[in-house]
């Protein structure tokens, strides 16, 4: 029987919230990709694990869309390796992650992963210098045929679909270039897809590890692919635990830390798409409703604040010129030291957000 508590504290450990300092070698979560939605997004996620890397010190990252499509940051040493492990187990898989584009290439006869190597045959052909996404997608549409496409009614014009055109871009060796809107894409230097992606970049080994214990269920709502291929290449090397009355899977070699994690004392403030926040056993994080919906609202998230290895509340940002205001929204009382180290990560943010000053304001 493990219970919350352990899980928590053994998911801050592992992701190592509670560490002041690192490098980009030892920094877990970019094993699996850290997600880089919004301003406080991948490089807020690496900078509360105590590894600051300037906008303008990007060199060893790379960015791409793998996981759900959304744009994430990996070591570039690991990029052959990330691509092996983000690509699709199986055609139906392929065709769950790329959403509604499954449906007319299903009625054309075209098998879903046959369908992403074209699309990336025709994007490695397309993208051969910094390119704007809009712009290569505008000349997909006039490469490939109809079951490929879909009416864009605001554009007023012909696209392909989202899903297949992100999916496609790794299979491509495309990357994106950080902090571009429009993004921007570029062909990834030396690129040459693994065969395997091995133990330490696999997906499910990784979420385990960083987000465990876990089902295949979970695993699978993660990563967008059918249960049955998720359990099809669960490890052999888990072990069983309870937690909530619930079957779940650690891997063998994280079983003692598991069952005695520490007590992790450190404050954060985690992003909206902190990895932390993307477990899909969302009532073990936040067991009050009220709480839950607050935190993953259909738009608009904010972030939270992990004290103790516990979230205690909600975060939102509102920058004025050079000026950014902090709204905490803590869900019970909070200790002056609490307090205290929610304003210290706030100057930390103000200084990631590159303005000059911050006010917190801590609701009663």
């Amino acid at each position: 029987m493990i219970d919350r508590r352990q899980v928590l504290h053994f998911r801050v450990q592992a992701q190592q919230l509670d560490r002041d300092g690192g490098t980009l070698a030892d920094t877990a979560i970019l094993d699996i990709g850290a997600q880089d939605t919004g301003p406080d997004g991948g490089r807020w996620a690496l900078a509360v694990r105590g590894l600051d890397v300037p906008e303008t010190s990007l060199a060893d990252l790379v960015l791409l869309w793998t996981v759900r499509g959304a744009p994430h940051l990996y070591r570039r040493a690991d990029v052959n390796e990330v691509a092996a492990a983000v690509a699709p187990y199986s055609d139906a898989d392929a065709g769950k992650r790329i959403y509604d584009a499954a449906k007319p290439l299903k009625a054309a006869g075209i098998g879903t992963l046959a369908a992403l190597d074209e699309v990336a045959a025709q994007l490695r052909d397309v993208v051969t210098t910094p390119t704007v996404k809009g712009d290569a997608s505008g000349r997909l549409a006039e490469l490939l045929p109809q079951p490929y496409l879909r009416s864009c009614r605001p554009c007023a014009a012909t696209h392909l679909y989202e899903m297949p055109f992100r999916l496609a871009a790794v299979r491509a060796g495309l990357e994106l270039r950080p902090g571009t809107s429009p993004p921007v894409l570029q062909p990834i230097p030396g690129f040459t897809r693994a065969a395997t992606a091995g133990d330490r970049f696999d997906l499910i080994r990784a979420y385990l590890r960083l987000l465990g214990p876990a089902t295949p269920r979970q695993v699978a709502g993660y990563l967008d692919a059918p249960v049955r291929d998720v359990q099809a290449r669960w490890p052999a090397d888990v072990t069983e635990v309870r937690v909530d009355g619930e079957v779940r899977s650690v891997l063998a070699a994280d079983e003692a830390v598991l069952a005695d994690p520490g007590d992790p004392t450190a404050v954060r403030l985690l992003g909206p798409y902190d990895l932390f926040l993307q477990a899909r056993d969302r009532a073990t994080l936040v067991p009050d409703p009220a709480h839950a919906k607050e935190l993953w609202p259909v738009l608009g998230r904010p972030g939270a604040v992990l004290a103790g290895g516990e979230l205690v509340g909600t975060w939102r940002p509102r920058k004025s010129g050079r000026t950014m205001t902090l709204a905490v929204r803590p869900w019970r009382t909070l200790s002056a030291a609490t307090r205290d180290s929610i304003v210290a990560q706030a100057r930390r943010l103000a200084t990631h957000r590159g303005v000059s000053r911050v006010d917190v304001d801590v609701d009663a």
